[in-house]
Formats: structure tokens, sequence, C-alpha cells
């Protein structure tokens, strides 16, 4: 049975923080549950910030590692802005564990992000080639040992719309090109997210956190808890098939604005994390 919102609020005491940001403290409270997931953020969700605030909410919410959106490392840097950058990161504590979403539509572009991940010291890249360079893809990824998880995009998406069609171009291709399974778009298709990271399991590399307000291709982004994914649902399936990958938040609400709905998202989810 999922865990309401309000539940969760009654039983963790976080009132507070879910009428604003305020309360860090709340968050904090919980430090060390979900030790066994690993939450990180997406730093598109800091779209519209540079990367000293990307450091400084990871820190205040002490999430542990993230995945660079262009937006704060540009595609086009040069390796040793990409190295002081990522150093600047990492020397705060903060595990630069990947990067994208990137999207591939030609062989170069291809090269240029693998460059760039191996520049940054990634260990994956979050991307989206087209159907057409798979193969040259494949061959990259043997080469260069980077994994590429590869992003579904939901209903309206005409390369890879679902994990289904992901699956569908990579299961004859390397191990190392597996998945980023973002639930919210899981949940815009109609599918159910837990159901997906069971099934898809083995090449599982990233998780896209998040939540939506309808299973319906119309479905918007809202605070994690307030929508209509089963978040304990989602949580208890990761534990039961041994995710090892990152957990990262992608709140793509409130843009200008969005640290009082990503920290409620994140404290959500640590209280969830504490009942199950």
């Amino acid at each position: 049975m999922g865990v309401s919102r309000n539940e969760f609020i009654r039983l963790t005491g976080m009132t507070g923080l879910a009428a604003s940001m305020a309360p860090l403290e709340a968050i904090h409270s919980l430090d060390g549950i979900g030790a066994k997931l690993n939450l990180g953020l997406a730093s598109y969700t800091l779209r519209n910030f540079n990367v000293d605030y990307v450091i400084s909410v990871c820190k205040k919410l002490e999430l542990k590692s993230v995945s660079l959106k262009s937006f704060h490392l540009p595609l086009d840097s040069n390796p040793e802005k990409i190295k002081e950058v990522t150093e600047k990161i990492r020397n705060n504590g903060i595990d630069v564990y990947g990067a994208g979403v990137i999207y591939m539509k030609t062989e170069q572009e291809v090269l240029n992000a693998f460059a760039y991940a191996k520049h940054g010291g990634f260990k994956m890249i979050i991307g989206v080639p087209d159907h057409s360079l798979l193969p040259f893809v494949n061959d990259v990824v043997k080469e260069g040992d980077i994994k590429l998880a590869i992003h579904n995009h939901g209903p309206e998406d005409k390369l890879y719309p679902g994990v289904g069609a992901v699956h569908e171009k990579i299961k004859d291709l390397d191990s190392r090109i597996g998945y980023c399974i973002d639930i919210g778009h899981v949940t815009r298709n109609g599918q159910d997210a837990a159901a997906m990271i069971k099934k898809y399991k083995d090449r599982l590399f990233d998780i896209h956190m998040k939540d939506v307000d309808a299973k319906t291709g119309d479905g918007v982004p809202v605070e994690v808890g307030h929508g209509v994914i089963n978040i304990p649902g989602v949580l208890k399936t990761l534990k039961k098939v041994a995710y090892t990958g990152t957990v990262a938040f992608e709140y793509e609400k409130d843009g200008e604005d969005p640290l009082a709905g990503l920290a409620e998202s994140v404290g959500y989810t640590r209280g969830v994390l504490k009942m199950i």
C-alpha cells in the first residue's frame, strides 16, 4: 500500500517542511536514512543557476552525487575547464558521477560526448543517441569503457518514448549500454515505474526521481509525494533489486525558485525510506 503525503507528514512530524523550505533541520534529522540508496541530483533541476549554487544546494540537502547538465558545464568546454569545474564540485564532497541528458545526432557529437565524459572523469553519460548511431556508439563504449544510460522521454518522444523502446534498440549491444529510467515519463506513458525498474534491473544505471500529477501524456511535474507515482513502491523495488546507482532528483517544477520543492521532495523520500 502506498503512503500518502499527509500520512507521511503525520508519521515523520515534517509539517513545516510540507509548508515551506524553512526548516531544513527536518531533513537533516533524517541523516543516514536510505544509506543503501544513494540520493543525488540531476543538475537540470537548477538549470537557471550557476555551479556554485548547485554545490550549495547539494550540501544543504546532503546529496552526495550529481550528474551535470550542460547549463553547468558546457559540452564545448576545453579539458582544463572541465577539470576545473568537476574538481571544484568534488572538493566539496560531491561525486560528479555523470553528465546529461546529452543528445547525439552525429558521429562527431558521440565522440565529443565521450571525450567530455573522459575529461570529467564521469562514470556514465545519460544520453539520447539517434537510432542510426547505435552501432557506432557501441564501439565507442567498448573502447572508452564509459557507460551510456539511455533516457526515456515520454509519449511525445519519437526516439525513446518508453523504457521498452530503449530495450528494443540496445538488447543486443554491449552491456555497458543501459537505462536511465525517468519515473515521471514512465508514468506519463501510463506504465508502472516500479514494474519497469524490476523488468529492466540488469542494465539500470541511473534513476531520475520525480513525481507527476497524472498517468497521461499531459501529466506535469509536482513535488515528490504530491503526485500519482507510488513512491514507496519505487523505493522498495530499488532496494529489492539491489540498485547501486544514484537516485537523482530531477525536480522540473518551479525552475526559477526550485529549492523549496526540491527540499520537500528529498525530505519526503527520506521519510518514506525510514518507514520501509
